[in-house]
């Protein structure tokens, strides 16, 4: 049976719609199975999604939002590289790593493996299946290339814009450990991949996972025909794109087709939005005008990620049952300033861009629309680990742990938020406590609700949590780097703003620290207790905790005369609980 690019039959339409999402759904089941860090197999940091040719999003897995709207400008990055080299396209056999800002990169341990799709019977590139993980850590100045205090790329670790890992069928590695160990070793205070062991598993896990798509999707053709199954691409395309339009049109009618909204990042820098709508046309024009410059910090955000933030925004808005792609984009101008926090320099530093200002673009977007009070706003982003280059100059193989940390969710004009989950462009699990005890050097003491931090109002925002973790040994070098400490999470229509987050360092004091007091009349000498501020990163001692209180969610509406707000539900059921239960369910049902 084929069909072209006339009418598509609405059946066949929802049909390849869920065939193309089950490809991308089993490349992350592949992935999470065959890697063996705990960003990936533990916290499912990673995602998975098929492309067109030209290397527009087709579909996705219901994996990381901030990856999935980017990872489109890491193909069409390496699909343009490949002209301007001469080399014409891929080749069969071919595999090509990239991480770098300007190649679509979001920060720099998320590294993108793109792997090309032939034809059955020709050499003709039909799609690309791409993933992309965060990794252990792949070099830097801090372990977990998560470094709260980076100014510049280089000190984040390896930067890679196109590197065939696999060509003609041939793995690389001598080349990956020059690209992973050698090279960031190079620049003064930075070491190269802690674990590069680690790493180079993931790697080769995402490359099975991308052959697992190419084998799916080369079913999909034997069974369909190809005419039929890109005439689908197409449609699922055009199907998104009017999608949005049709949103955009009900607001312009509803509402106004003048939008606006600004919001501050914790060092002040603004991030400034207007939106103008074009009814007739269902097309709209996002000009960030008025954001601040980029920073001598390590927030600047990629275009890319920008991108992902409005990307998901739209999807969420919209009402109807449509995969992530990039039509969803079709209707939408988007003019960001150059030299701006969100089109910054090459040699910017940018791996909290990713993580923190995707979640401040999206707050932006939202408060414009008005469609749902703030979220947390932020990651919590907390890495430690040790190993690196010694005085000497030596590599020393160490660890890195990277997680994120959930909070609250914002109320939105019929609910109350929810409690500690990941929220909008992140959408990651935490690492079990038996594993996480297992595998490093820490106890963990608390993790629990925060209660009361979420805002009040008609509806409730989602509490943040409390994460106590207790370090077993000495010299762990410990970074956290997150967000909404100083602003907090917006309240809609009334409703009030959520707690912000606050972070503590409980350190045991000891006489080579020059803090160390007599003991008190019960013979105990009591440990200070210090606010490590929204970024931060020091050497832990033995006995030394880090307490992470994180922002709860905004609260939508006023609050009733004389009545509390009631509560979050605590047994919602299972696909109300957030992301874990959300991606099982999906992953069930694929």
């Amino acid at each position: 049976m084929t069909q072209t690019r006339g009418t598509p039959d609405p059946i066949l339409l929802s049909l390849f719609a869920n065939r193309f999402m089950a490809v991308a759904e089993s490349m992350g089941r592949s992935l999470q199975q065959t890697s063996i860090s705990t960003n990936i197999k533990e916290r499912l940091d990673f995602s998975c999604a098929i492309f067109a040719p030209d290397g527009s999003l087709i579909a996705n897995a219901p994996h990381l939002p901030v990856h999935l709207g980017s990872m489109s400008f890491a193909v069409q990055y390496q699909v343009e590289h490949m002209h301007e080299l001469g080399q014409g396209t891929f080749a069969r056999g071919d595999v090509v790593l990239a991480n770098h800002p300007v190649a679509g990169g979001s920060h720099l341990p998320d590294i993108t493996c793109i792997t090309p799709v032939f034809a059955p019977d020709r050499d003709e590139i039909i799609f690309f299946t791409a993933s992309r993980g965060h990794h252990a850590d792949i070099g830097g100045i801090l372990p977990g290339s998560m470094p709260p205090t980076s100014k510049t790329l280089f000190e984040e670790g390896a930067q890679i814009r196109s590197f065939k890992i696999v060509a003609n069928g041939v793995y690389n590695r001598d080349e990956l450990v020059r690209l992973l160990v050698e090279e960031p070793a190079k620049y003064p205070g930075c070491s190269g991949s802690r674990c590069f062991r680690d790493v180079e598993s993931d790697l080769q896990a995402q490359i099975a996972a991308n052959h697992k798509g190419i084998l799916l999707i080369q079913d999909l053709v034997a069974e369909w025909g190809l005419e039929t199954v890109q005439a689908y691409m197409l449609h699922i395309r055009d199907n998104a794109e009017l999608a949005v339009r049709n949103l955009l049109r009900r607001v312009a009618e509803k509402h106004t087709n003048e939008l606006h909204a600004i919001d501050y990042m914790d060092d002040g820098t603004p991030i400034e939005l207007r939106i103008t709508i074009d009814p007739e046309h269902g097309s709209a024009v996002f000009d960030f005008e008025g954001t601040g410059p980029e920073v001598n910090a390590n927030f600047n955000c990629p275009r890319s990620v920008a991108f992902s933030a409005i990307i998901y925004s739209l999807r969420c808005m919209v009402s109807e049952d449509i995969p992530l792609n990039q039509g969803c984009l079709a209707p939408i101008d988007v003019r960001i300033p150059p030299g701006s926090l969100l089109s910054p320099s090459e040699t910017a530093a940018v791996v909290g861009g990713n993580v923190l200002t995707s979640q401040r673009i999206t707050d932006v977007v939202f408060k414009a629309f008005e469609a749902v009070a703030a979220s947390q706003g932020d990651t919590n982003n907390l890495t430690f680990g040790t190993g690196g280059q010694d005085a000497q100059g030596n590599h020393v193989e160490g660890f890195g742990y990277y997680e994120t940390i959930a909070g609250g969710s914002g109320a939105g004009p019929s609910w109350h938020g929810t409690s500690g989950v990941h929220t909008h462009m992140t959408n990651t699990r935490i690492t079990d406590p038996e594993i996480f005890e297992r595998r490093y050097p820490v106890y963990l003491r608390q993790f629990s609700l925060r209660e009361g931090s979420g805002g009040n109002g008609h509806y409730r925002g989602g509490d943040g949590v409390i994460r106590d973790i207790e370090f077993l040994e000495p010299g762990i070098q410990v970074s956290i780097l997150s967000e909404r400490r100083a602003y907090q999470p917006y309240g809609l229509q009334g409703g009030e703003d959520a707690q912000s987050g606050l972070n503590i360092w409980v350190k045991q004091r000891r006489e080579a620290d020059g803090d160390l007091v007599p003991a008190n009349e019960h013979g105990v000498v009591p440990p200070r207790v210090i606010n490590l501020g929204g970024k931060a990163t020091t050497k832990f001692g033995a006995g030394d905790r880090i307490v992470i209180h994180t922002p709860g969610g905004g609260g939508y509406g006023t609050p009733d005369p004389g009545v509390d707000a009631p509560a979050p539900s605590r047994a919602a059921p299972s696909r109300h609980r957030g992301s874990l239960a959300d991606w099982q369910a999906l992953q069930l049902g694929a």
